[in-house]
């Protein structure tokens, strides 16, 4: 991970003395990532004594993230032209407006600073702080965090670690250049964060229903490529009968990902009659952010998604044919 420079974090300073309130927004269906780096600028934005409106889609499916949910509005409030052009909006874990969903107003037009560590992000421009190689935005935040207003409360310490865990897979999926996220962690649990209370907050309170979900998803599952990919999918009628609070689909990757000979999983839920959402994870060489891209999303090398036009049994021989690219 590479540390933010002086030069981006006047850029961002910069961006906050020109504007005199302020949105921040990160993508739909939120994770713990996306909410933890979205509170983490509100608390950059509390010390520098800034007004500003949380802004998310939702839905707050997941288990870990609901108790966030009240502090999130889904309507951007009405403004005259002269208050939009003194608002600052701030974007982060995604680049694209696209990615922040149904939110009920005009999102266009606003002067935009994206903070985000996705690869198909693009990087360019002064208004932007963007690293792909951070395993989590909440990583960026933290850095910013502690450069603008120094150490973090307990409270805010706890929120960074939780969107730093999250989205590392509790630091499983980090590699041998990760010396500079574990010390940001550890200054984060030095500041008051617990791991195991983290811990203890993403992995538990599953309902019930999701396991029998994840148990019809595992008995659909299909090897395509010599075993090399497995499939997936989760039909309206499953989200009729299951509900979609709750989903665990982190636990669904995992658990396909330890079979023996899969080097990438695909996952796709019809949401509408015409529209579906697709999530993929790979090991080491597979670069699922280029096939996501190829349906209107992205992500990273080894996890990525998209939200896209189609139904199950049209779209999955198309992935199909990417993946075959590839695999």
């Amino acid at each position: 991970m590479t540390l933010i420079s002086r030069e981006k974090v006047q850029n961002f300073l910069d961006f906050v003395k020109q504007h005199k309130t302020f949105l921040i927004a990160g993508h739909k269906e939120p994770d713990g990532d996306c909410i933890s780096s979205c509170m983490g600028i509100s608390y950059i934005l509390d010390y520098l004594k800034k007004p500003y409106i949380l802004l998310s889609a939702g839905p707050f499916k997941r288990n870990e993230i609901k108790r966030f949910s009240e502090k999130f509005s889904s309507a951007l409030p009405f403004m005259t032209q002269g208050e939009r052009d003194e608002c600052g909006l701030i974007i982060a874990d995604c680049s694209e407006l696209e990615r922040l969903g149904d939110i009920d107003g005009d999102l266009k037009g606003f002067d935009t600073f994206i903070i985000d560590h996705h690869k198909t992000a693009d990087a360019s421009g002064k208004n932007t702080i963007i690293d792909p190689t951070a395993p989590a935005a909440a990583c960026l935040v933290q850095q910013l965090f502690e450069t603008v207003a120094g150490k973090p409360n307990k409270e805010q310490a706890e929120t960074l670690f939780f969107g730093i865990a999250t989205d590392t897979g509790y630091f499983k999926f980090l590699k041998e250049d990760s010396a500079e996220v574990f010390r940001g962690a550890a200054r984060l649990v030095e500041d008051g964060a617990n791991p195991r209370v983290t811990y203890q907050m993403m992995t538990g309170g599953k309902a019930w229903n999701t396991r029998k979900l994840l148990g019809i998803m595992l008995e659909r599952a299909e090897r395509y490529y010599n075993g090399k990919l497995a499939v997936t999918w989760e039909t309206m009628e499953d989200t009729k009968k299951y509900g979609q609070d709750g989903r665990d689909s982190d636990s669904l990757y995992s658990l396909m990902l330890d079979v023996e000979g899969i080097e990438a999983v695909l996952f796709v839920r019809q949401e509408t009659e015409h529209s579906c959402t697709l999530g993929l994870r790979s090991r080491e060489d597979c670069d699922v952010s280029a096939i996501a891209a190829k349906f209107g999303g992205g992500g990273h090398k080894n996890a990525a998604g998209a939200s896209t036009e189609g139904k199950i049994e049209t779209l999955v021989p198309a992935i199909l044919k990417e993946f075959a690219k590839v695999l």
